[in-house]
């Protein structure tokens, strides 16, 4: 009797070998270990078949490792068998790519805020790029600057942080932000 990996004339198929099914089943896992820390609204919107979502949050619930690691082989399992993987890897990059976009626009609010708090210079730099924006910005800045000169780091520094962050986050037309077009200290004045 031929073997089931040869043809009857003694050629291999063209069956992937063991070490790469073995290597194929591990990055399923760690895809599905990629899955596990998503919350469980995340988790829905990926569209994922009931029962790889249901298998998803029991292996929350699992403390002991054999069990967690039986359980992470049949999430591996079922995303084979019933998931579109490349659709999973893509929503999860989207997901990766949109938290650097949301961590670099918080880190450049924080950068502007700093520098209008301690540069004057930095308002008129701030309204080129968001001209409308003089009025809340004396308003806030007034109240963040009142509460900075003490030490204090209170509603008002916040305030001016989340109106920075919306500005920035707002479409701006042609304009490029600063951040893309050269450095905050750098600017002319």
């Amino acid at each position: 009797m031929p073997r089931p990996d040869r043809t009857p004339t003694g050629d291999l198929t063209d069956r992937p070998s063991k070490s790469q099914r073995k290597r194929d089943s591990l990055a399923l896992q760690d895809l599905g270990e990629s899955l596990v820390t998503l919350s469980d609204e995340r988790l829905r919107s990926l569209a994922l078949p009931e029962r790889l979502v249901d298998a998803i949050q029991l292996v929350r619930t699992i403390r002991a490792h054999e069990g967690r690691r039986r359980q992470m082989q049949f999430i591996g399992r079922l995303m084979r068998e019933e998931a579109d993987v490349e659709a999973i890897r893509r929503a999860l990059e989207d997901e990766h790519h949109q938290h650097r976009v949301d961590t670099a626009l918080m880190h450049e609010a924080e950068r502007w805020r700093d520098q209008l708090l301690t540069d004057p210079a930095a308002v008129e730099r701030w309204l080129v790029r968001a001209p409308d924006s003089r009025a809340h910005l004396d308003t806030a800045l007034a109240s963040a600057r009142s509460e900075w000169a003490v030490g204090v780091r209170g509603r008002h520094y916040r305030e001016l942080f989340r109106f920075i962050r919306a500005s920035l986050a707002e479409p701006h037309g042609d304009r490029s932000p600063p951040s893309q077009a050269e450095p905050l200290g750098e600017r002319p004045v």
